[in-house]
């Protein structure tokens, strides 16, 4: 590598050059996260829920986790989020107003053992989902 007084130009063109080589730096370059981010750049978008589905988990685990079918009031995009936690899918019917966020996996990609699911429900008809499991709130009748 160039060290010297007349090394400059040489050590900035290395560098960005290697910069490529970091995900990071490609995704943001390329436009990636906001093509295919279905928020939009958004923490978190409200949406109507269409159906109740379970998926099935991947290899080597078992079960089918409980999962809504929603439609974004934002674009109209159709996305799958995870109903977390024992018994929290008994709070949402179809046709409920939902809030979702990311569910936390790496690089935006799906968590766990779900193939696809990206996001999370948090609140029901502007509750919180959380709540609602516990028994501390009543689901609103609309």
């Amino acid at each position: 590598m160039a060290v010297g007084e007349f090394a400059a130009r040489q050590l900035e063109k290395k560098r960005k050059k290697w910069r490529w080589k970091k995900a990071h730096y490609k995704l943001k370059m390329k436009g990636l996260t906001q093509k295919y981010d279905l928020l939009e750049g958004a923490p978190q978008a409200k949406g109507i829920v269409i159906e109740k589905r379970g998926v099935t988990a991947r290899q080597p685990n078992s079960g089918i986790r409980k999962c809504v079918r929603i439609q974004l009031i934002k674009n109209g995009k159709q996305l799958t989020a995870l109903a977390p936690r024992d018994g929290a899918i008994k709070f949402i019917d179809e046709h409920d107003e939902v809030t979702i966020e990311g569910i936390g996996g790496s690089k935006k990609g799906a968590k766990g053992d779900l193939w696809g699911v990206k996001y999370k429900v948090v609140k029901v008809n502007n509750q919180s989902l959380e709540m609602l499991r516990t028994g501390k709130k009543e689901k609103v009748k609309r």
